[in-house]
């Protein structure tokens, strides 16, 4: 059984920095793609970044120049680090991977973790 678990959010203030961490666990053989994905109240949720098993990444253009993720393949960890935050950044991260166990391939879920960027 794979669980992911998240941390690191919190309250700031504009223009502040944040880092968020998800680390899975479990009976884990690989992992593909990771990424971060944000749901703000009342909208859907929405793609933040991704960063594929070979290290390309990409962006939501709203977070390009100030969100930066990365992974750590050795620890099944991707993080994601925020600058200059926005009170537009406020929302619900999860994180997801990609996670191959024996005999099973999927994407996983974090928890969510509430990010809120006061003005």
């Amino acid at each position: 059984q794979v669980q992911l678990v998240e941390s690191g959010g919190g309250l700031v203030q504009a223009g502040e920095n944040l880092r968020l961490s998800c680390t899975a666990s479990g009976s884990i053989v690989g992992t593909g793609t990771m990424g971060w994905y944000r749901q703000a109240p009342g909208k859907q949720r929405e793609l933040v970044g991704l960063i594929l098993g070979g290290g390309g990444t990409n962006y939501q253009d709203s977070v390009k120049g100030r969100f930066t993720i990365s992974r750590d393949n050795a620890k099944n960890t991707v993080y994601l680090q925020m600058n200059s935050l926005k009170p537009e950044d406020t929302a619900v991260y999860y994180c997801n991977m990609y996670i191959v166990t024996i005999g099973e391939r999927s994407d996983y879920w974090g928890q969510g973790l509430q990010v809120t960027v006061s003005s």
